[in-house]
């Protein structure tokens, strides 16, 4: 498409209206005019019936620039916004701005500096029995009593946690295109087991202690047992409990993960922490299904 300059379009449409509106006397002027070759474009047709329509709607040749109405933020247009957002507070700005007829900015300057809204992001977690609800409460309740009781308990709190971590990058094909005249049946293998390795940590007040791989002698990653989790918490866990001044106040949180609550697990567990170790078969019941309540989903896994 040529460049047309403005005062090529105000002459075209000046000509268009002097010659009986018609497109074909209009070009002809516009070539003599402007010493263009017959070989070389001239505005069409479309072109001059745009710019005629554009002049006539706006007093340009151009078109009118778009976009949303200005508005400002009045009592009665936050009032209409609080409204809007009670009776139906999962739509994006955006929405509210067409179906209220305001402007999207106008909107979001309403929401966050005059009704102090945010966009908060739901959250994904596991789905919880009808029995569980009933067991996070019973725990809630126990553990505010001991707070209650002791308020540097908040202190001498210290929750594990294990992550899985995949070795294997996962590949989107859309960022892969392969151009070719021919489909070249290009492949990216991968195996049907994912590789992962297991992290083990546990965080406190006082820091993070770890991380642990769960790892064999050839440094590859294993899956977890009762004698490697025994073996994690007696040979490697176990000191730095004590470079952290780890007392026998001090409860210590961990997952009802098989290779956790096994006899000898458990055993080597308190024998670290007696009488404070919150897990299943624990003195303190971990409700299943509750990793919303531990804080290393909350500060350390991301």
């Amino acid at each position: 498409m040529e460049p047309w300059t403005g005062a090529q379009r105000a002459f075209v449409a000046k000509a268009f209206y002097k010659n009986g509106d018609s497109f074909v006397i209009a070009q002809r002027e516009f070539r003599r005019e402007f010493g263009i070759h017959r070989n070389r474009a001239v505005p069409s047709a479309h072109a001059i019936k745009t710019w005629v329509r554009n002049f006539e709607a706006t007093g340009s040749t151009l078109k009118k620039k778009g976009g949303s109405v200005k508005t400002v933020s009045t009592p009665e247009n936050i009032e209409v916004v609080r409204e809007a957002i009670e009776r139906i507070p999962h739509r994006s700005a955006r929405r509210y701005s067409v179906s209220l007829g305001l402007s999207e900015a106008s909107v979001r300057r309403i929401l966050q500096k005059d009704l102090h809204f945010y966009p908060y992001k739901i959250q994904v977690t596991h789905t919880l029995h009808e029995r569980d609800y009933v067991n996070r409460v019973n725990f809630c309740q126990t553990f505010l009593q001991l707070i209650n009781q002791n308020r540097e308990l908040v202190n001498y709190l210290l929750m594990s946690d294990e992550a899985h971590f995949h070795l294997y990058r996962f590949v989107n094909k859309q960022h892969f295109p392969y151009w070719s005249a021919t489909n070249p049946t290009e492949l990216h293998e991968r195996p049907l087991h994912n590789s992962k390795v297991t992290v083990c940590c546990a965080i406190s007040s006082f820091g993070i202690i770890g991380p642990y791989f769960f790892e064999d002698d050839r440094e590859e990653a294993v899956t977890v047992t009762g004698p490697r989790y025994i073996h994690m918490l007696e040979n490697l866990l176990g000191p730095e409990f004590a470079c952290h001044s780890v007392t026998e106040e001090t409860f210590f949180h961990q997952y009802g993960a098989t290779s956790h609550t096994a006899r000898d697990s458990m055993a080597a567990v308190r024998n670290l922490f007696p009488n404070h170790v919150i897990s299943s078969y624990g003195d303190i019941t971990w409700p299943a299904s509750s990793p919303d309540l531990s804080a290393c989903d909350f500060f350390l896994w991301g």
